[in-house]
């Protein structure tokens, strides 16, 4: 086994410290990743998620909602405001791996799935088959300009990823007041279902 010298691992450190300090001094390689593509869409387009496809149906807001796992159908309120996300997949070839999904606002807020029971990510199925599914988000009701729906893959490696940044169609607080102001009493997350894809 060989032994490295204290003198050989600190000149490795500091080479380490120092690629992160130059990599910190150039914005553009930290914020602009070369290694991630983003895909843009909106509410109804169909997205290419490499070769597979992902679509957002629907949008809801709502003041409650009840889990699809839920036995005594408890109603689940908040004092902000719920935002439904309903979703199609087509699953392609290429096995699209893990993802995380979540909202993200112009101002820079990110929303997580809140639902118990519910993937954090789209699980898509075996390869030709379609899903539909859905997930609900918590949300701050006076932060929602610029309300995007993001899935983003779960990287073990650093490889070549796919982003997708679905736009929800609230382009100014005025648009998502007046959303808000019309929202549901109660929503019912819908289950995922499996279909062959056409």
């Amino acid at each position: 086994m060989k032994v490295y010298r204290p003198a050989t691992v600190a000149i490795g450190v500091v080479l380490v410290l120092l690629g992160g300090i130059v990599r910190l001094g150039d914005p553009d390689a930290v914020f602009e990743d070369p290694s991630r593509i983003v895909t843009h869409g909106a509410i109804g387009e169909d997205v290419a998620y490499g070769d597979s496809q992902v679509t957002v149906t629907r949008v809801a807001f709502t003041k409650s909602f009840i889990p699809r796992d839920s036995s005594d159908a408890k109603v689940v309120q908040t004092k902000g405001v719920f935002v439904a996300v309903e979703y199609d997949v087509v699953r392609g070839a290429d096995d699209p791996g893990s993802t995380n999904v979540s909202l993200k606002t112009e101002a820079g807020s990110v929303y997580r799935p809140v639902t118990e029971g519910i993937d954090s990510g789209i699980p898509f199925p075996a390869a030709g088959f379609a899903q539909t599914g859905g997930f609900v988000f918590e949300v701050n009701p006076s932060d929602l300009a610029g309300l995007t729906f993001y899935v983003e893959p779960v990287l073990f490696f650093n490889t070549l990823a796919y982003d997708l940044s679905i736009d929800l169609g609230v382009p100014s607080e005025d648009i998502a007041q007046r959303s808000i102001e019309r929202a549901g009493e109660e929503y019912l997350l819908i289950k995922p279902e499996i279909r062959v894809a056409s």
